[in-house]
């Protein structure tokens, strides 16, 4: 089981990112909380992953701090939920965001996640909520949000964006409404997905 990784980030085109460790490059799918902690590229980072092996493909999965690793193990394990709708749910809500949605009973936030429907969020909230109690207190490692480096060309973070939203499992159409909603110029790609999923969401 690869555990950690640590090594130069080379590329990171939501959801997917490539590290160099050592001279060995490894690809690794993360939800978009993992992205808006990534340093440049270029820069040295950490990842806490966790290893899907299929029979006809090993998937690797990559995480900021561990307690986003111990909810996307959790949720891997509800019937029903494969490492593709994890990543889609800890994209559009952070990990506190969905304890409370979690507590509060809200299917709401939930169905907003594409590939949820009312009753996949009625069943999630029933056999999340005995589960959350063993680690919801797991002390996080705390990140700074990089600043990154400048914004690149508008036309090409918006392409970005609403291709990273396509790959966490939304419609394109959605997608595109989503980041046509925002307004701000001069916003980079992560900063647009990080607003549209706000939006959705």
């Amino acid at each position: 089981m690869i555990g950690r990784l640590s090594g130069i980030l080379l590329e990171k085109q939501p959801p997917h990112i490539l590290l160099d460790v050592n001279g060995v490059g490894y690809e690794v799918d993360a939800p978009m909380s993992t992205f808006y902690r990534l340093p440049a590229v270029g820069e040295k980072t950490t990842l806490h992953t966790h290893l899907v092996v299929r029979e006809d493909a090993q998937l690797l999965y990559g995480f900021a701090e561990k307690r986003d690793r111990e909810l996307f193990r959790e949720l891997i394990r509800l019937n029903g939920v494969g490492p593709k709708l994890a990543l889609a749910l800890m994209s559009g809500l952070e990990v506190d965001e969905l304890i409370s949605a979690v507590h509060a009973e809200d299917t709401s936030a939930l169905t907003r996640v594409p590939g949820v429907g009312k009753k996949t969020a009625e069943r999630l909230l029933v056999e999340l909520k005995g589960k959350f109690k063993a680690w919801e207190t797991l002390p996080g490692v705390t990140v700074p949000i990089a600043a990154g480096s400048a914004a690149p060309a508008a036309s090409s973070a918006t392409a970005d964006a609403v291709s990273a939203l396509i790959a966490l499992g939304y419609k394109p159409q959605e997608a595109s409404r989503a980041v046509a909603a925002i307004k701000e110029d001069g916003l980079g790609s992560e900063e647009l997905i990080r607003r549209a999923l706000k939006g959705m969401v």
